[in-house]
């Protein structure tokens, strides 16, 4: 479960403060699908980021499973996400001197997972790219560069997993082959889903939906208790606990 109590974010801006987000309480039950929408710069790669633990809010807690993140330091922070969150940016960020194959490695061989290799190729099956596991990302596609990508988020079976605009920078119908991705992690690994979203349709189908304007919740939707994980199907076409990381120094 992701629980946010009272978390903002505001930043130094000429001799005053910018609010990025306005205290903010929120709670995510585990193995949900969750869509974050609002007009750029309404605050959402933010909000994204600190649960990632990718950046400190300045006012509130974050906590994953009960672990208040906001009270871990970097080395500690850096577990967590290694063992328990998967992040797919909008822009790849594969790396560019590694093959499909070494980039998913490249988690499991931080995090000392047995027999790695066998594991990445089999993700690379999962998202339909086995006949490209040698290519750098230089050679594949957008949509294959992105499901790569993938495939290295869920390369340490994490239970929560986050996308900032997955689909942004791809053509609508391999956008709609990357949600389709998302969605079935979220089936059959029961993996939590966290994602920044333009698109209107997938935010209807998701468990829950967050909308954003202007660095506050503005609207919110769900979840049922009784609720399935989405179909794929139903977006139309378009046009455990987390061990003791110990405290912040």
């Amino acid at each position: 479960m992701i629980e946010l109590r009272g978390v903002s974010k505001s930043v130094p801006s000429g001799s005053s403060m910018l609010t990025i987000l306005h205290p903010i309480d929120l709670v995510v039950p585990d193995g949900k699908v969750v869509a974050i929408t609002g007009a750029s710069g309404s605050g959402k790669s933010t909000l994204l980021g600190l649960i990632a633990g990718l950046d400190a809010p300045t006012s509130g807690q974050i906590a994953i499973d009960g672990v208040d993140i906001t009270a871990l330091d970097e080395d500690a922070l850096a577990r967590l996400r290694g063992m328990r969150i998967g992040f797919v940016f909008q822009f790849f960020h594969l790396l560019p001197s590694l093959t499909a194959l070494e980039n998913i490695l490249v988690p499991m061989e931080i995090a000392g997972v047995p027999g790695p290799r066998t594991r990445a190729i089999a993700l690379l099956d999962e998202v339909g790219l086995s006949q490209r596991g040698h290519h750098y990302p230089s050679q594949l596609s957008g949509g294959e560069q992105q499901r790569v990508a993938i495939a290295r988020a869920l390369a340490n079976d994490p239970p929560l997993l986050l996308a900032d605009e997955p689909t942004g920078n791809l053509d609508s119908t391999t956008g709609r082959q990357i949600i389709d991705l998302l969605l079935e992690a979220n089936r059959s690994r029961g993996t939590t889903l966290l994602l920044v979203t333009h698109d209107p349709e997938l935010a209807a189908v998701a468990h829950m939906s967050i909308a954003l304007r202007d660095g506050r919740v503005v609207s919110q939707t769900g979840p049922d208790p009784g609720s399935r994980s989405p179909d794929p199907g139903a977006i139309p076409d378009p046009a455990s606990r987390i061990p003791d990381f110990g405290p912040r120094q």
